[in-house]
């Protein structure tokens, strides 16, 4: 083989390695769990460099093998859509073959390491897995229902940072779940609005009521609420030790107003430029939270 080419074949596959484990998407779970990790290590309970790096791995680990398997299954549905048409799968540049061995290869490879944080870390992220690949990914052609569903997976690695550094899942772990969970439903529901022609030839039902319509716009808004209402709820003292200042508490509330500004708008106008802005605003909305609720303990 040409020495030119194999620093080619390496970029390639790093390239292919990146897609297929979606690296943005797992990288954002994983930010996810690190603020999780932070908000619940304490003085029973101190932080641990090594720990943060095992929950790291096996996150990323955990996160990309869901990628590879949705894939695997979706490979057919992605070749109809522009978007995805270039993934290595439908491209043919990885092989299902091989893609599944990576697949199962992630998985192990993440269980063992966040059983190495504790137990309850590894039983969560494996449902985690078994969630989005057996129940999210097939629903995804059969029933709006499926964002439901997959809004169960999506929300626990805010939570998983907090049983990786306690070891418990109490009231604090459900309330960093309850959070993430309301957050899915206008952040995907954004994506499906303006995704809605690509989608279509694929097949997928993202919107709860299967159109681009007032209703869907209404849910969107009213899930917006609920979620705004959920990230206020530790100021109020009734989450154990998570709490929330009076003071982070009313930034986190005008964030949220923020993001249902942007709600409002996409039930106004019903157009995809609305539903895209409202996506990156959500985006930037959970980000923020997760990073003022950390600021907000360590200032306390």
């Amino acid at each position: 083989m040409d020495t030119n080419t194999q620093p080619q074949i390496k970029k390639s596959l790093y390239k292919d390695f990146v897609e297929i484990t979606k690296a943005r998407l797992s990288i954002s779970v994983v930010v996810s769990t690190i603020a999780g990790y932070l908000l619940g290590f304490n003085e029973e309970q101190p932080f641990q460099w090594l720990v943060l790096v095992l929950l790291i791995v096996g996150g990323y680990c955990m996160v990309g093998a869901s990628n590879v398997f949705n894939q695997i299954i979706e490979i057919e549905l992605d070749a109809k859509m522009d978007r995805t048409k270039n993934r290595p799968l439908p491209s043919g540049r990885i092989t299902k073959q091989n893609a599944f061995i990576l697949g199962c290869v992630l998985t192990i490879l993440g269980l063992a390491i966040l059983y190495n944080v504790n137990p309850k870390t590894a039983m969560f992220g494996a449902i985690s897995i078994f969630m989005y690949v057996s129940l999210y990914t097939p629903l995804k052609t059969l029933t709006p229902l499926s964002v439901f569903v997959g809004a169960f997976p999506g929300a626990i690695p805010f939570m998983l940072g907090w049983v990786a550094a306690t070891g418990q899942f109490g009231i604090e772990a459900g309330t960093l779940f309850i959070i993430q969970f309301f957050w899915q439903f206008p952040h995907f529901w954004a994506i499906g609005w303006f995704l809605y022609d690509d989608y279509k030839k694929a097949g997928f039902f993202m919107l709860p009521t299967g159109e681009r319509d007032k209703k869907t716009a209404l849910q969107t808004i009213l899930y917006t609420i609920w979620m705004i209402l959920a990230s206020i709820i530790p100021v109020f003292g009734f989450t154990g030790n998570l709490i929330l200042s009076k003071t982070a508490a009313v930034i986190v509330f005008l964030l949220g107003l923020w993001m249902l500004f942007y709600a409002v708008q996409l039930h106004k106008q019903m157009d995809a430029k609305a539903a895209r802005k409202l996506m990156i605003v959500s985006v930037s909305y959970i980000s923020l939270l997760q990073i003022i609720y950390v600021i907000d303990k360590f200032l306390r």
